[in-house]
């Protein structure tokens, strides 16, 4: 009889030693799902059945792929081995992974961002935010403001590259300056001013 109690446990592959434990890194995966009930817990199905750590989701149920289906960003602690056998277990239960890959970060990188930020395409700018940078949309907490004149903002959390918080920073004031948005100092954690 197979548990699956036992996922987080090295696998007897390679002889079951615990390097593989020791391997564990984090790792990002872009999907595409389709709007329907369910669709994104079926998704999840896959990386839980073969032991990876769920790190966090970023799921942008308002915005639509050029195929129509919703963007969801998914990153996952796992062995190189077993985010393999995520990736190929996510492709055979039929669903759209568009990107995936080895993702190391060491530094948070947050800042506000004010402006009329739906009407500018919120996930154009992130998505270019990841483009221009080495980091990763790691969170975005969205206020709209009732009144479609006023501005909103979005507080963002990002995942940078050891040392490149400074790169990140620079890519998202340009792509802020671009669309007439505002970005408020950045908060670093152990950052003091």
């Amino acid at each position: 009889m197979v548990s699956h109690h036992n996922a987080n446990r090295p696998s007897r592959d390679g002889g079951g030693s615990m390097s593989e434990r020791t391997d564990v890194r984090a790792h990002t995966v872009r999907l595409e799902l389709n709007d329907e009930p369910g669709e994104l817990l079926n998704a999840l199905g896959p990386i839980a059945e073969h032991g990876g750590n769920l790190l966090s989701i970023f799921h942008e149920r308002g915005n639509r792929t050029p195929r129509g289906q919703i963007p969801v960003e998914v990153d996952v602690e796992a062995t190189p081995e077993r985010f393999d056998r995520i990736v190929d277990a996510l492709r055979e239960t039929g669903v759209n992974v568009v990107q995936a890959g080895a993702e190391r970060y060491s530094e948070e990188l947050t800042v506000l961002l004010i402006g009329h930020l739906v009407e500018t395409d919120l996930s154009d700018t992130l998505t270019r935010f990841e483009r221009c940078s080495s980091a990763s949309v790691a969170d975005v907490s969205l206020t709209v403001a009732d009144d479609a004149e006023d501005v909103s903002s979005a507080r963002v959390r990002l995942a940078a590259h050891a040392g490149e918080t400074d790169r990140a920073l620079a890519a998202i004031r340009e792509v802020a300056s671009e669309k007439d948005l505002t970005v408020i100092s950045p908060l670093t954690r152990g950052d003091s001013g």
